[in-house]
Formats: structure tokens, sequence, C-alpha cells
């Protein structure tokens, strides 16, 4: 949350955020993109890198799934919940 606080002080209109969710108890995480989402619905742009793709996919308008730095998938959150190559690979499903 400090952080995301220290990012927000400038007033940017990009957010960079590198695996907000590592190494935090679950409960913390979900404040995390909680408060991700409040920053979107201000109006600022977020660029989010996590491996935590579940909390991702609800937090996003569109998504890339990157492999071996390529992009491989993209879409939007709707788009990549429903690619079967996404919820086999990512979601475990």
């Amino acid at each position: 949350m400090l952080a995301i606080g220290r990012g927000l002080m400038l007033n940017p209109r990009l957010l960079m955020m590198n695996e907000p969710s590592i190494g935090l108890a679950p409960l913390l995480v979900k404040e995390v993109y909680a408060k991700v989402t409040e920053i979107q619905k201000l109006g600022m742009a977020v660029l989010l890198v996590d491996q935590n793709v579940a909390l991702t996919l609800g937090c996003i308008d569109r998504g890339y799934v990157i492999e071996n730095g390529r992009v491989v998938i993209s879409g939007s959150a709707s788009e990549l919940k429903g690619n079967p190559a996404v919820k086999e690979a990512y979601l475990g499903i």
C-alpha cells in the first residue's frame, strides 16, 4: 500500500505495478486489488504485471499473456476468462 501511495503522490497519468500481491497475506491481496480497481475508476491508467491471473482478470479492461517475451494471447478480461488456453494454463480449469 505504501508503494502504491508513493506512486500516486505525483498524480501520474499511468501507474505501473509489478507483482503488487507478492508476499502479502490473502486478505491484503484482495485489498490491494480493490484499490487498483478504485484507481482505475478515477480515470488513471494502470499497467499491472502479475502472475495471480484469477485476481488480475477481475480488475482489468484488457490483458496480454506473455510467454518467453512474446504476446501469445490478448483480449478483454471476459475474452481471456473464456479462452480455453488461458483456463487450462493459468486458471487451472
